[in-house]
C-alpha cells in the first residue's frame, strides 16, 4: 500500500458516502512518527506533559496519516452572512460532518489493517482526553498539532489550521506501523500560513480574537456551549474562518 493508494480509497469513500454533501476531496499530508516535533509539545508553553506522541499511543508507528476537509461551499456560504450565531449548516456540516469523519477514520483503518499493517486513531482509543492537564483545552492528542507536524498547514491567529484549501472544514489523523515516504514541511514557522491581516477579529460574536492574545479559548467554549445546549446535539461557530483570506486557501 503506498500514499495514493490512502488518498484513492479516501477520495472514494467521501465521493460516495456523503449522505449529505458537506466535504469536498480531502488533503493528505503524510509525517514520521518519530518526529522531534512531537517531543517538543510536552513543554508546557506548548501543550503539556500529558500529550503523548504517536510512539506512545503506538509503539511500532511509522507514519502519522492527516489529513483536511474542506467544507463544500454551501456550508461556508451559509455562515457568511450573520455574525452572532451560526447557521443551521454550518451545525449540520460540525455535527454530522465529525460522525462522517469518524466512518472515514475507520475505513482507512479497516484497509490498513486487512494489508497487514497495524494502526491506531488516537481519537477512539480509550486513553484519548485531557489526562492530568489542569488546561481543560489541551487534551492528549491534537489534530492541529498532527498536521503542523506532518507538513499539512500551520496556525492562524484564531489557532486554526490554514491549509492550501484554507481553514474552513475539518481534520483526522491515524497513526500506522506502514513506512510511508514523508513529506517535507513547505514552511518554518508556525504561523508562516497567516498574513495576520486581523479580518477573523471582528468576526468573532465573543471578542475572543486579538493581535495581543492570539485566540482566548475560555469565552470560543462558552460560546460553543451556549450554541450546544440550544441545538443539542449540535454545536459550532466557525465565525472567524468565513470571509476571510484564508477561508478556501492559504493566505501568503
Amino acid at each position: 500500500m503506498i500514499k495514493d493508494d490512502i488518498i484513492a480509497i479516501a477520495n472514494k469513500f467521501t465521493k460516495d458516502c456523503q449522505s449529505d454533501y458537506i466535504f469536498d476531496a480531502p488533503i493528505f499530508a503524510f509525517g514520521s512518527a518519530d518526529d522531534e516535533l512531537y517531543e517538543q509539545y510536552k513543554s508546557t508553553d506548548i501543550i503539556g506533559g500529558h500529550f503523548l506522541t504517536p510512539l506512545e499511543w503506538l509503539p511500532s508507528a511509522k507514519t502519522v496519516i492527516s489529513f483536511f476537509l474542506p467544507y463544500a461551499d454551501s456550508i461556508k456560504k451559509s455562515n457568511s452572512h450573520d455574525c452572532t450565531w451560526p447557521s443551521e449548516e454550518w451545525l449540520h456540516g460540525r455535527y454530522e460532518g465529525q460522525l462522517f469523519i469518524n466512518e472515514l477514520l475507520k475505513h482507512i483503518r479497516k484497509q490498513l489493517l486487512g494489508s497487514g499493517y497495524s494502526c491506531l486513531v488516537p481519537a477512539f482509543d480509550s486513553r484519548f482526553g485531557y489526562g492530568d492537564s489542569e488546561d481543560k483545552f489541551a487534551s492528549n492528542w491534537s489534530e492541529r498539532h498532527a498536521a503542523f507536524a506532518c507538513g499539512l498547514g500551520t496556525f492562524g491567529l484564531s489557532k486554526g489550521i490554514i491549509t492550501e484549501k484554507g481553514t474552513c472544514g475539518r481534520l483526522g489523523s491515524i497513526l500506522t506501523a506502514l513506512d510511508l515516504p514523508k513529506d517535507t514541511r513547505q514552511y518554518n514557522d508556525i504561523y508562516e500560513y497567516c498574513s495576520m491581516c486581523g479580518l477573523c477579529i471582528p468576526r468573532c460574536p465573543v471578542k475572543a480574537i486579538s493581535f495581543e492574545e492570539g485566540k482566548e479559548h475560555a469565552p470560543c467554549s462558552e460560546f460553543l456551549k451556549r450554541v450546544g445546549e440550544i441545538h443539542k446535539p449540535r454545536y459550532g461557530c466557525g465565525k472567524c474562518q468565513i470571509n476571510v483570506p484564508c477561508e478556501s486557501r492559504r493566505a501568503k
